[in-house]
Formats: C-alpha cells, sequence, structure tokens
C-alpha cells in the first residue's frame, strides 16, 4: 500500500470522521444514532477516495480480528454460566430442542421464500450463458459434504477450535462442561462450587473487554463501510442481469427480516416488532458492515439482554447457535437464489422435484454454516454439488458478494434474535419490565428504576399538643 495523496486524504477524512463519533459521544448521542452517522460518512468517503480506499482497510480488518478473538471465550463463558444457573438437564434440554426448532423454521421459511420471489422475478432470464467460461477451482476446495459438516461439530483440538472459531465444537465442550458440572454438583456440591465462582469470575473479566472492544464500533463502521462502497465498482460482465439478482436478494432479505420476523414476533412472542427492531438495530448494524455474525455476537447478546429482556441463559445459548444454524441469509435466500439465476442464465432444464430437493438442501445445508465473510459462497457451493448444479454459478455471482453479504449477515442475526425472543417467551425468561423501559438490567440481574414513593399526608399537630421526642438511630439514612 502507497501512501500517496489521496490515501492521505482519505485517512485525514477518516481521522475528522472519528473526530464527530468521539464529539457525540461526549454529547450523550445514543449509539445508534451515532452508528447511523458513522455509517452516512463511510458512504462518501468510500465514493470520493475509490480504490484509495485500501488506505484505511487495516484498520477495519483490526477491529474485526478484536471482535472475533472475543467471540470464542465470550461463548464458552456464556453458555457455561448460563447452564449453570439452569439448576437441571431438563431445563437445558427444553431450551436447546426450542433453540434447534425456531433457528431451523427460520431458514426453512427463508427458503419458501427465495423460491417464491425467484419464480415471480425469474433473475437471469434471457442473458444465455455458456457453462465453462469461468473457472470454478478455488470454489470447489469449499464443497462440504453434509458427513463432513456433522464430523466437524465435535472438537479434535480445542485449541485449534477456538483459534478458528468454530462455534458448534466450542458449544459442544460448553455444554458437556456444563452437564458434568451439574451431575458431579447433585452428589457433591462443595468440590465444584469454584469450578462454578471462577467462570462465574472469568465471565465479568470477559464481559467487560467485550464492553469495550464494543465502544469502537461506530470509529470502525467508517472504515469498513468505506472500503466496501470504494472497492465494489467493479460488477463484471452481465451488469443489469447481476444487479437484478442482487436487487432480488436484498429484497428478499428485507422481507425475511422484518416482515417474516415480525409477525413470528407479534404471534408467537406477543412482543410489538416496530419496538423490538428498534432495540437490536445496532446489532444489525454491526453485521451489516462486518459481514460477520460471529463477530456481532457480542453485540447480539447486549442488546437482547439489556434492550429486550432476554434472560442471560436464553441469550448466550441461542444466539451463538444462530450463528451457525439457521442462517436463513447466507445459507437459505442466497443459494437458492443463485440457483434459480444460474438455471435461467445457462438454459438448464429443471422440475419441480428437482426444486423441491433443492430446497430441502437448503434447510439441512444450514446446519453447521459458520458465522464469518464468506460463508455464503461455501454453503451455496456446498447446495450446488449437492444438487448437481455447476459450481460455475456460484463463481459468476462472486462480483456481487459483498455488497450481498451485507443483507445476508443482517438478515442472520435478525433471525437469531427473534428465535432468542421467542424462546425466552415460551420458556419464561423474557422480561416485559425490561423490554418496556420500566426496568434496567443491571449485573445479570434486572433492576427497577427508582419511581416516585407517594408520601402520606402530614396534618399539623394541636398546637396543645407536644411534639414527642424523636431519636437518631446510628446507621439510619
Amino acid at each position: 500500500m502507497n501512501l500517496d495523496w489521496p490515501s492521505l486524504a482519505t485517512l485525514a477524512a477518516t481521522a475528522l470522521s472519528w473526530a464527530g463519533i468521539w464529539t457525540l459521544r461526549k454529547r450523550g448521542v445514543h449509539f445508534t444514532f451515532i452508528a447511523l452517522f458513522a455509517l452516512a460518512i463511510g458512504v462518501p468517503i468510500g465514493l470520493v477516495a475509490g480504490e484509495h480506499v485500501q488506505a484505511i482497510n487495516p484498520i477495519g480488518l483490526i477491529y474485526i480480528n478484536v471482535l472475533l478473538a472475543t467471540v470464542a471465550p465470550l461463548i464458552l463463558v456464556a453458555i457455561v454460566t448460563s447452564i449453570l444457573g439452569l439448576g437441571g438437564l431438563d431445563k437445558l434440554r427444553s431450551i436447546g430442542l426450542r433453540s434447534v426448532f425456531w433457528l431451523m423454521l427460520s431458514n426453512a421459511l427463508a427458503v419458501v421464500l427465495a423460491l417464491g420471489l425467484a419464480f415471480l422475478f425469474q433473475p437471469g432470464k434471457g442473458i444465455h450463458r455458456e457453462l465453462g467460461g469461468i473457472s470454478t477451482d478455488a470454489i470447489q476446495g469449499q464443497v462440504q459434504t453434509f458427513s463432513q459438516v456433522v464430523v466437524g461439530f465435535f472438537p479434535v483440538n480445542v485449541v485449534q477450535d477456538f483459534s478458528a472459531n468454530n462455534i458448534i465444537p466450542i458449544i459442544v465442550m460448553a455444554v458437556t462442561l456444563s452437564v458434568a458440572y451439574l451431575a458431579v454438583a447433585e452428589k457433591e456440591p462443595l468440590k465444584v462450587k469454584p469450578f462454578r465462582d471462577g467462570m462465574e469470575a472469568l465471565k465479568l473479566v470477559v464481559f467487560k473487554v467485550v464492553s469495550y472492544v464494543i465502544r469502537l464500533t461506530p470509529y470502525a463502521i467508517v472504515a469498513l463501510t468505506a472500503h466496501m462502497v470504494g472497492s465494489s465498482t467493479d460488477l463484471g460482465g452481465d451488469f443489469k442481469s447481476l444487479i437484478g439478482l442482487l436487487v432480488l436478494v436484498w429484497g428478499a432479505c428485507v422481507i425475511h427480516a422484518y416482515l417474516i420476523n415480525g409477525v413470528i414476533l407479534e404471534v408467537f412472542a406477543n412482543v410489538p416488532m416496530v419496538a423490538f427492531f428498534r432495540k437490536i438495530f445496532p446489532a444489525q448494524l454491526t453485521a451489516f458492515t462486518t459481514q460477520s455474525s460471529i463477530g456481532t455476537l457480542p453485540v447480539t447478546t447486549g442488546q437482547l439482554t439489556r434492550k429486550v429482556g432476554v434472560h442471560s441463559e436464553i441469550a448466550h445459548f441461542t444466539a451463538p447457535l444462530g450463528a451457525t444454524i439457521g442462517m436463513p441469509g447466507c445459507a437459505g435466500i442466497w443459494p437458492i437464489m443463485i440457483a434459480v439465476w444460474g438455471i435461467n442464465a445457462y438454459g438448464l432444464q429443471y422440475s419441480l422435484a428437482d426444486y423441491a430437493v433443492l430446497a430441502f438442501l437448503g434447510v439441512t445445508v444450514s446446519i453447521g454454516v459458520a458465522g464469518v465473510p464468506g460463508a455464503a459462497t461455501v454453503s451455496a457451493a456446498t447446495v450446488m454439488a449437492a444438487a448437481g448444479l455447476p459450481l460455475e454459478f456460484v463463481a459468476a455471482t462472486i462480483p456481487i458478494g459483498v455488497i450481498a453479504d451485507m443483507a445476508r449477515t443482517s438478515t442472520n442475526v435478525t433471525a437469531a434474535a427473534v428465535s432468542a425472543t421467542v424462546v425466552a417467551r415460551q420458556t419464561g425468561l423474557l422480561d416485559d419490565e425490561i423490554f418496556h423501559g420500566r426496568a434496567e438490567f443491571v449485573d445479570e440481574q434486572p433492576r427497577a428504576r427508582p419511581r416516585p414513593v407517594a408520601m402520606p399526608p402530614v396534618y399539623p399537630r394541636p398546637l396543645d399538643v407536644a411534639p414527642e421526642p424523636t431519636r437518631e438511630l446510628v446507621g439510619a439514612r
């Protein structure tokens, strides 16, 4: 990277925007509005800078690396301490099964939605592409069989899984530790009490570290947004067809994130959708800019517990699970849209039975998809290979992948948050007082805000009655 004058000007504009963010924070502006300001200021910086946004690309990469570094310890301590607080295996079984059901249902609805919109608008129709024009060597190596996905659920090297942020193995480790603790605690609670106390102490420290990282989010949003805008100008050939597919994917993501999830919230959680989406907007925006469901987890769980009122044992179990199971944006909408676009663009014959198999694969492949940038390419390649479709479909749509990933990731995070809220409502662990702002989430326990207390009326004493002597108590307030 050469620091020429345009690159230095880009760095200066970014630094100036940071000064504005710092000023807004000092004035007590809400985090959501600061993040929106960061997003808005990043767009013109990217448009003006163009290819010179590479000068600020390391800033965004550093933030993502730091954010991802908190994920593995956060998930481990959050799940372990949450399960230890359940007090029994029956409750764990109930929460786990409900979480998987709602996450998988969310992806199934995304697959149906994607098929419906694709049949209605027929993306790729009439452009007459020919197979063999694009190399698929890079994508071929990313294809995973279903058996590989299942085997990958179980850890081989704990350190390696932590370093790679392999969420399912980390969850398996956390659940195994927790179940073992509960089994021992039933017989010898005093011997394992230090383990529980140590995990609680570690959780406080990890959560504090996460809070430091989250404070950096608006500053990183400027760099991430500018880089995406400045580096996403070459869409390759068949411009109109790819743009049409991109618009359709974004439309499907918006419909799923807000309409379908809104209905689920209203019907199954009795939660007003507009208020809910306002509360989780910081998580959606973080997902939009970082393109990482896993990296967004600290923000997602924080908004769920502190703003929505989801109990920590649900938020810290279902949301991490939703970063690798379900994934309606990356594993539902995107592979189906690519498949239909490719079938139309390359003029392949595909029957209704074939589409039914494609839909089934779209649901099952969502198990174990990593919530990191580029995961949609892996899931799409896996679906194409399993359905017998050319991997060239995926390679042809790579130019719009970065822009599509913003909407896909935001949809994934929204679905995970909604699933956690529904599970919390069904298990009686959703605090409406916190949701409606009548209580605050403090130190893992809701604490009501102080309210004025009505005092009994004070009547004047008769003049001929002497007042009783008062006696001050030591330590009284």
